[in-house]
């Protein structure tokens, strides 16, 4: 199975710290969000990154699977 791309929106900024433990995702900071990109495996793969974002305890704004 081919892995997908996908942008993610989270309110507010992560700090440098924590994008970190995101280093497979490109990530941009806007005044009111973060986005990072990046390609992800499979929808296993998918809930593990959303499950590390619930550990930091973060708002998830949306996940969007881009077109390739």
């Amino acid at each position: 199975m081919a892995s997908s791309r996908y942008e993610i929106r989270i309110a507010g900024v992560l700090p440098p710290e924590a994008l970190l433990d995101f280093e497979n995702l490109t990530s941009a900071i806007a005044p009111v969000e973060t986005v990072l990109c990046g390609e992800i495996v499979d929808s296993a793969a998918l809930q593990g990154l959303l499950a590390r974002f619930d550990t930091f305890g973060v708002h998830l704004i949306e996940v969007r699977r881009l077109h390739q």
